[in-house]
């Protein structure tokens, strides 16, 4: 039985884990942090063992998860380099470069995935990057434990900044646009919260038919445009604004700060 350990054990390592335990199978997991009432938490709400110790989990795990922030990642792989001698090391940390763990741990299996809070409810759209000591059989295994939250893509670690921007940051994104969306709907006569529930259902139903379908987005928009009809007098707006220079520029300067992140010291 392959043993998961989790170093942090915020709300992304914690849905995670809980993926992987409906959805994989997984049951020898271990998690730490310093905060003992996230400890307590996981501790009621879990079969996970837990401990304050980061060597202990990277002492006694087959794959280690790092789920610590990109400003903690050089602490925490200094405390845990004598422990780690033949794991897969997996790094959730937003920017933070395959070259840069190995700088601190040396030749090991490593992975990098950029993950999204819909992990949170097994819709995570991630990518993952892995470097040359990882092999078939670890991937096969990493494939599985990453998409048991949602989907997870293999890609070149150079373009995993720009999935940081779109799919990492994007859940903000679409909230500010929910948000938005309701908001104008109040404005039209409904209520805040019948607003918000017919905001949030349509971009449900949207994404679901998008990709239950494999349609493409301007054939969705063919199909709900009817001659002279509503949609097409709200997008004559949309189509007139600047939407579309406006959601590149959101993107590129969350790519940009992800590569900032990621810069070598």
């Amino acid at each position: 039985m392959i043993k998961i350990g989790f170093i942090g054990a915020g709300k992304m390592a914690y849905a995670l884990m809980k993926s992987m335990e409906k959805n994989a199978g997984v049951t020898g997991i271990l998690m730490s942090d310093r905060n003992k009432e996230r400890l307590e938490f996981i501790k009621k709400s879990s079969p996970a063992e837990i401990t304050e110790d980061n060597k202990i989990v990277a002492e006694n795990s087959d794959i280690v998860f790092l789920c610590v922030k990109p400003q903690h990642i050089e602490d925490v792989l200094k405390e845990i380099k004598t422990k780690v001698k033949d794991q897969i090391i997996i790094s959730i940390a937003a920017g933070i470069k395959i070259s840069s763990i190995q700088k601190i741990l040396g030749k090991k299996r490593i992975v990098r995935v950029m993950p999204n809070t819909p992990c949170l409810v097994g819709e995570m759209a991630a990518g993952f990057s892995i470097n040359k000591e990882v092999d078939e059989q670890d991937l096969n295994i990493i494939d599985g434990l990453l998409n048991s939250a949602g989907i997870a893509i293999l890609m070149e670690e150079e373009k995993l900044d720009a999935v940081t921007g779109l799919s990492g940051s994007g859940p903000a994104f679409f909230a500010r646009i929910i948000k938005h969306m309701a908001e104008a709907g109040v404005k039209e006569g409904l209520d805040e919260k019948t607003a918000l529930k017919l905001a949030v259902q349509t971009a449900i139903g949207t994404g679901k038919l998008l990709a239950d379908k494999e349609m493409k987005p301007d054939d969705l928009v063919d199909m709900v445009v009817s001659p002279n009809g509503t949609t097409v007098a709200g997008l004559k707006v949309l189509d007139s604004s600047d939407v579309d220079e406006v959601m590149m520029k959101t993107i590129k300067n969350a790519v940009k700060r992800s590569k900032e992140l990621g810069k070598d010291e």
